[in-house]
């Protein structure tokens, strides 16, 4: 299926071209929002943050620093929009950074968690909801046996490390530079997504011994890889990736990437883990390793599996997941990990998800609005590059192709900040830097396409 993972070449006209561009025309006179956009409300309340939180915000990307100007302050949400203090409207191609996958605020969704808020918002202990959910996981991803719930991605990449060198009883780590897997210390070595829009390369307070034992590799890249291997040999505990790329700005595996290493960590006596906090319901119902066929001895999840609520999970081999406590001596607890909330918002999406169709419409809506943006922009003389991979996308200034972080520097940030405001202000909420992924939902229409490609191509002739 890896074939469905476009990277689009400068040639690609994409698969609805003519009919595509004929509608989008249509609706270009509906591309601009009605109201004139104002942010009065945002400003004031972000201004007031900024003297309550850090930066303004609750994390970093949130603050807007690599695209210029304040961030609109949400008010709502809803299928596939949001509204700000202003009460201006945005077609979301954010979608809570991921886990929208059905739409925002989806109604059976809700139904399921007011019946449940009745009952308690927190337990503390055991809940039948989240052997429900354990199940429905389980059953759909080819390497988990067994999961353990947590309450985010970072606290399950956390957790999925620690497991990794009790098992192997070996320390070092390989991961890839520019992916991120939460910020926990040991991954904020070249990470990817907030740490690269602001420019810092590592964080201050992560101590030295933290880190030394992470080793970073080129991802698409298995002779950076087996160069680790060969030069610690005996010592790599795991292998560590996003196995699509969401946090360099969108980027597709190599068709042989995914299974040199899944080679590569058999061969050594290491554990491959995909972090699927990203692509896991994203990419097909089984997660990316379903999608490519390539599976891992461990998994990391989150985003989709709440349903919109924190969530977190990491699971694999029986064996291996075993070692955790109170099976085995690995320690790793969480007062709120398996939220009754968290768990029944999670089951209703993972039910959602199974209709027939549900995927391929997330293919076909992605499919045609990148093939529309990047028509757009290179008619108007713009270096573009871009894809996607089912309901998950992204797009570079640059000529591309974009196949690491290093690729994915090369990309015109200036110009994607340009880009960003002025989609912004004509109604379309994209995320706020280069190196992020964008997605989509079920909730999204043919109609949202064709405006948002009206608003691009109206964007891409004045910046």
């Amino acid at each position: 299926m890896w074939l469905s993972a476009v990277l689009l070449s400068s040639s690609f006209t994409g698969p609805h071209g003519a009919a595509a561009s004929s509608r989008v025309q249509r609706s270009a006179a509906r591309a601009v929002a009605t109201e004139p956009f104002t942010t009065t409300k945002s400003n004031a309340c972000f201004n007031e943050a900024k003297t309550l939180m850090p930066g303004g915000v609750s994390s970093p990307v949130r603050a807007f620093k690599s695209v210029g100007g304040d961030p609109v302050v949400f008010d709502r949400v809803k299928g596939a929009y949001a509204w700000d203090v202003d009460n201006n409207k945005y077609i979301d191609y954010v979608g809570s950074w991921g886990p929208a996958i059905i739409g925002h605020a989806d109604d059976e969704v809700l139904a399921a968690l007011k019946k449940v808020i009745d009952k308690g918002t927190s337990f503390g202990a055991p809940s039948a909801l989240e052997n429900v959910l354990a199940k429905m996981v389980i059953d759909a991803v080819p390497s988990v046996e067994m999961v353990r719930f947590t309450n985010s991605g970072t606290e399950a990449c956390m957790g999925v490390l620690r497991l990794m060198r009790a098992y192997t009883k070996r320390e070092k780590l390989i991961k890839f530079e520019g992916c991120y897997h939460g910020h926990a210390d040991s991954f904020l070595v070249q990470a990817g997504s907030g740490v690269a829009t602001l420019g810092l390369p590592d964080s201050p307070g992560v101590p030295q011994g933290a880190t030394k034992s992470t080793l970073c590799a080129k991802y698409n890249d298995l002779k950076s890889v087996e160069a680790i291997f060969d030069a610690n040999p005996g010592e790599i505990a795991g292998v560590i990736l996003e196995p699509v790329v969401g946090n360099s700005g969108f980027i597709a595996p190599d068709p042989a990437f995914l299974a040199g290493l899944r080679e590569l960590t058999t061969k050594h006596g290491a554990l491959l883990c995909f972090d699927e906090v990203m692509t896991g319901f994203r990419i097909s119902y089984g997660c990316a390793q379903k999608y490519y066929g390539i599976t891992p001895d461990l998994t990391t999840m989150g985003k989709v599996i709440g349903g919109g609520l924190p969530v977190g999970a990491y699971g694999g081999r029986k064996d291996i997941m075993e070692m955790v406590a109170p099976a085995g001596p690995m320690y790793q607890a969480g007062t709120l990990s398996g939220n009754p909330l968290a768990m029944t918002a999670g089951i209703k999406t993972l039910e959602r998800l199974q209709k027939p169709g549900t995927y391929e419409k997330l293919t076909a809506l992605s499919e045609r609005l990148i093939a529309g943006i990047l028509a757009a922009g290179r008619a108007e003389g713009h270096d573009m590059c871009g894809g996607n991979v089912s309901g998950m996308f992204g797009i570079f200034f640059c000529k591309g192709p974009v196949k690491n972080f290093e690729d994915a520097t090369k990309s015109d940030t200036a110009k994607f900040a340009r880009w960003h405001r002025a989609m912004l202000e004509r109604g379309v909420y994209l995320a706020p830097s280069q190196y992020e992924a964008g997605f989509m939902s079920t909730a999204h229409t043919e109609e949202d396409i064709d405006k948002t490609i009206a608003a691009a191509r109206e964007v891409f002739k004045i910046i």
